[in-house]
């Protein structure tokens, strides 16, 4: 773990991701996570935990004899090619490339470049927008994170080796065996660190998603129960949000983060509305729709980005997952029952599904470098890592922008298209049906009853919609083993269990991340 400064001595400095050593391998790490993204999200539908892959990239250039690569020893190095790696990752594929193809596959060519900007603002949004949130008491630092947990565990396996590195081993050769014989490792890493209230309820969701069909002959899918869930829940999420930071301005709380809170939501509504403004001109859709529409669609479209941005931060802080596309459909079944055009409705779910991935995503490498620099005793030096991640995630994000500008014809006229973005299409062209509405009124209200009972420590209703939205019932039974474990080693051991529990719930990520991503390699080939 990074020392902590004493007090009297000199405030740190962190390092840079612009240093000329760091910048070299950063822009290759860009490189490669674009590629990984791209690839496996256009052919097989996944985009991996690329964060290990850059701490294990970086770990093995650090190990190379030669006295300018030792420097990426150091594990806030480590830190900052992990972070621009997976913003690579993300923004490239799930940020940039899926709201571009919508379009394609609607045959809107001439407007793919408009979306592109849309989408490239989105991602950069959502990643400048966890900046500031990070650490506030909407996404509270000490919060579960999981997958931040994972990379800074392996990273600090790696510096100080002896008994941690032999825990994370162990982990790891648990989680590769385990994807190998069909179990999704990485949930049951995630369910060793999150929020046990949250988990249980995305596991149910995932068993009640993946068994009503085959058990009940129900496919609650097509009866829209998981959209409205979410919609409900993540209703009541919000309100309590601001019936928080209320709360917490009456009594006076005055933290630097906190005051800001308010300022820096009302400030990114405001980018997206006049981003949604711009694309809307440019395109020309605002003389399909009438100035008052026009009007209703605009602010529509930049709340429901903002909306789904935080109800997938608020899932990937307590389960490890964020359902990006999930949220972004909601919006768009939200947008089709109140009557928009189609082309309207593809920037929708366009710019809805660009802000979420990199939001998340910035949350989880945050939650990594809090840890690593000592999880805040030294506040300046925290306040200089965030900003140092906050270059790095941008680098990363523009290098990924430039590779799908000049890459994604050639991936779209070989019909290389992320799944989701047939998805998204279909949903366009199919339209609003006699009982959509109807039944996201319908199905909101228990969603909305269960996320206010839980409470927003619990987040039931969010994460139990969030498990609806996802056809995995696999992960489902993995959640529900791997929480019942948990709960017994932490019964029969209290909190002495916590620290081995979590290096090797990051084994089990880290394991099941590079087999995942060496087995996705191979299916390319």
């Amino acid at each position: 773990m990074l020392p902590r400064g004493e007090a009297g001595e000199p405030e740190r400095r962190h390092p840079s991701i612009f240093e000329p050593a760091s910048l070299f391998f950063g822009i290759l790490f860009a490189i490669l996570g674009t590629i990984i993204g791209l690839e496996l999200f256009t052919r097989l539908g996944v985009a991996p935990n690329s964060s290990i892959i850059g701490v294990i990239a970086t770990i093995a250039i650090s190990r190379v004899p030669v006295p300018p690569l030792a420097r990426f020893r150091d594990l806030a190095r480590q830190n900052l090619a992990a972070t621009l790696i997976s913003g690579a990752t993300y923004g490239g594929a799930n940020g940039i490339l899926l709201p571009t193809g919508v379009l394609w596959l609607m045959g809107r060519r001439d407007l793919v470049p408009v979306m592109m900007f849309g989408a490239v603002a989105g991602v950069l949004i959502g990643a400048v927008l966890m900046y500031r949130l990070f650490d506030s008491r909407l996404f509270p630092a000490d919060a579960a994170w999981p997958s931040g947990v994972a990379t800074a565990e392996c990273m600090i396996a790696g510096d100080r080796g002896g008994k941690h590195a032999l825990l994370l081993g162990a982990g790891g050769v648990v989680g590769c065996a385990g994807i190998l014989v069909g179990i999704p490792m990485d949930v049951f890493g995630i369910c060793w660190i999150g929020n046990i209230w949250a988990l249980l309820m995305f596991g149910l969701g995932l068993l009640v998603r993946g068994y009503s069909h085959p058990l009940a002959g129900v496919d609650i899918q097509a009866t829209y129960l998981p959209h409205g869930f979410m919609i409900g829940a993540g209703l009541v999420a919000l309100v309590q949000i601001a019936h928080s930071l209320r709360r917490r301005s009456s009594e006076g709380v005055t933290s630097s983060l906190e005051t800001r809170t308010g300022t820096t939501l009302l400030g990114a509504l405001g980018v997206q509305i006049a981003t949604m403004l711009l694309m809307a001109l440019v395109a020309g859709i605002a003389s399909e729709m009438t100035p008052w529409m026009l009007l209703l669609f605009v602010v529509f479209a930049a709340v429901s980005a903002l909306a789904a941005a935080i109800l997938s931060g608020i899932a990937a802080m307590h389960s490890g997952w964020f359902p990006a596309f999930a949220t972004a459909l909601v919006c768009l079944l939200v947008g089709i029952a109140l009557g928009f055009p189609p082309v309207p409705l593809a920037f929708l779910v366009g710019f809805a599904a660009s802000i979420s991935p990199a939001f998340a995503d910035m949350g989880y490498d945050l939650k990594a470098g809090w840890i690593l620099r000592g999880r805040g005793t030294d506040p300046g030096f925290e306040r200089a890592g965030r900003r140092s991640q906050l270059e790095a995630e941008l680098l990363g994000i523009g290098v990924a922008a430039i590779a799908v500008l000049l890459f994604h014809s050639s991936y779209f006229e070989r019909d290389l298209f992320p799944p989701y973005c047939r998805v998204a299409a279909a949903t366009i062209v199919a339209g609003a049906s006699p009982s959509l509405a109807k039944a996201l009124v319908l199905w909101a209200i228990p969603g909305a009853l269960l996320q206010a009972i839980g409470g927003p420590a619990r987040q039931l209703g969010v994460l139990l919609a969030t498990g609806l939205l996802i056809d995995f019932p696999a992960a489902g039974w993995t959640a529900m083993v791997s929480l019942a474990i948990r709960f017994l080693l932490t019964r029969g051991y209290g909190t002495r269990a916590e620290t081995p529990i979590y290096i090797l719930a990051g084994g089990f990520i880290a394991g099941s991340a590079l087999t995942s991503f060496g087995a996705a390699t191979l299916k390319l080939k």
